[in-house]
């Protein structure tokens, strides 16, 4: 099968997944419950991831799955075959509280390298769209990166984690950062974020996420024309493109002072490599 083919395939379910938010939204049918204490979770997560594997598992038998709620098992990452990375809901809390910043997040990787891409937002009626080497898309129309060089001119985007003890060092970042960007954004969706950055609303974008929620949108960036890294060294024995911790996206001229401007802030910190 070729990537237009998965490509086309996966949007299909991402557009059945976004159609299920929204009847979902409309009911107001959904219960929702805690994991690790503090990370919202719905039941229509849980009911979208199963839809989702159950058609993918029909469809490719041959492939691995990550996805958020029900194969989270990081090391088939390392899997030399084919995987698909999915994310049902990123953006729950969004989704629970009635905003729209909300997506369903696609990927497909093989030997560690991300493939193809989607990310849908049905609230939004915008579905973004990659694949390896071949462009980037929204609704089916080409698109590109801000081009933005100057950093007192760049909106960046990040966000914090669900654990509020391990917030307190992050601030030193985001203290860093409102003093020299024109502003930040915590938009509540990672996929979503990288997304905005490749068709050029955003110029920037930090944080630590998980493989499921950026691997599609690491790619439609990418595929856009933005710089794409890591603020420190990636470990042994993980594909680097779906190693989550400290990513950086940003347009190409402001990867190098983004990273140096956050490197700064966590050595005032006393914890660098956060």
């Amino acid at each position: 099968m070729t990537l237009e083919q998965r490509l086309e395939r996966a949007t299909e379910l991402a557009r059945m997944a976004g159609e299920r938010m929204i009847k979902a939204r409309e009911e107001q049918g959904f219960a929702h419950h805690y994991k690790k204490g503090d990370e919202l979770v719905t039941d229509i997560d849980v009911a979208i991831d199963t839809l989702l594997a159950e058609a993918l598992e029909a469809e490719f038998p041959e492939d691995a799955r990550l996805t958020e709620e029900l194969s989270p098992e990081r090391d088939v990452i390392a899997t030399k075959g084919g995987l698909w990375v999915i994310d049902p809901i990123d953006g729950t809390v969004n989704f629970a509280h009635g905003l729209r910043h909300v997506a369903v997040s696609i990927a497909w990787c093989e030997r560690g390298k991300i493939q193809m891409g989607v990310v849908h937002a049905p609230f939004l009626g915008e579905t973004f769209t990659a694949i390896r080497g071949k462009g980037a898309w929204l609704n089916g129309e080409s698109i590109s990166v801000s081009g933005m060089e100057e950093m007192s001119r760049a909106l960046v985007a990040t966000g914090f984690p669900y654990n509020r003890d391990s917030r307190p060092p992050l601030l030193k970042r985001l203290s860093a950062m409102l003093l020299v960007c024109q502003d930040v954004r915590r938009n509540g969706s990672a996929a979503l974020d990288l997304c905005d950055v490749a068709c050029g609303r955003l110029d920037a974008y930090y944080e630590s996420v998980s493989p499921w929620d950026f691997a599609a949108g690491l790619l439609i960036a990418r595929e856009a024309g933005a710089r794409t890294g890591h603020l420190y060294r990636c470990p042994d024995g993980i594909p680097e493109e779906l190693y989550g911790e400290n990513i950086v996206v940003s347009t190409p001229e402001l990867h190098a002072p983004l990273k140096r401007l956050l490197e700064d802030a966590d050595a005032t910190s006393g914890l660098p490599g956060l």
